[in-house]
């Protein structure tokens, strides 16, 4: 149950315990929140402050309203709604660079902290990626993609550092469908994965850096090349 507030800034306060649950993962991304009229009776307050409160928060871009179907949370805080407007100005090439620069760091860390839970959940993933693949499946392949490396940013045991790349999801699933699309890429990509994956189950940062380095060479030059096409 929400909690209950007697200060004057109803609305303000309103918004930032609605904000709250939604950032402790009670109300994840993509679920629907409570009607107006359990949100007045939780936190006995009137529909106009609940409404407000509402409002704020899908102008501050973490709710959005569905017609005739309720409102629901498109982004976990604040901060991920400023960072994906600010990727979505960016271009794919700059993007990019902040990906990996991020990865480069994040392989770094994990192998040196990396957990037999952690491995198991690469290699898994890492499977999937292979099997996608082979079979050219592309949908398959980017959601696995995406998956081992937030696995690999996730055995860095860092919070911030997993939460700044949760907030880059959506901007890497239109890169990394943009990298499947490349003719030629699949087999060096897969073998960087390969390595990558590799030198963080044998605790080997400077490898681990290495195969971000050469995914994010190739990619550049990739792209070079279809810039000058």
């Amino acid at each position: 149950m929400l909690q209950k507030t007697n200060r004057t800034t109803l609305v303000e306060q309103v918004a930032l315990q609605i904000q709250a649950l939604i950032e402790s993962g009670k109300w994840p991304v993509g679920s629907r929140i409570p009607a107006e009229p359990e949100l007045v009776a939780e936190l006995g307050v009137s529909r106009n402050t609940v409404r407000e409160a509402v409002r704020a928060l899908v102008h501050a871009g973490l709710l959005v309203p569905k017609q005739g179907d309720g409102t629901y949370v498109s982004s976990a805080s604040i901060l991920g709604v400023v960072l994906q407007r600010r990727i979505r100005k960016s271009s794919l090439m700059e993007t990019m660079e902040v990906r990996y620069a991020l990865e480069q760091e994040a392989a770094r860390l994990a192998a040196t902290r990396r957990t037999q839970e952690d491995v198991d959940t690469m290699l898994h993933y890492l499977d999937i990626c292979n099997k996608a693949a082979e079979a050219k499946d592309i949908k398959t392949y980017v959601e696995a993609d995406i998956a081992l490396h937030q696995a690999i940013v996730g055995a860095t045991q860092n919070s911030l550092f997993i939460e700044l790349y949760e907030h880059m999801t959506e901007a890497l699933q239109e890169s990394v469908n943009h990298l499947t699309e490349m003719k030629s890429h699949s087999d060096c990509h897969q073998q960087a994965h390969r390595d990558l994956v590799k030198a963080i189950v044998q605790q080997d940062p400077v490898k681990a850096t290495e195969a971000v380095q050469r995914y994010m060479d190739y990619f550049r030059e990739e792209l070079k090349k279809e810039q000058c096409e």
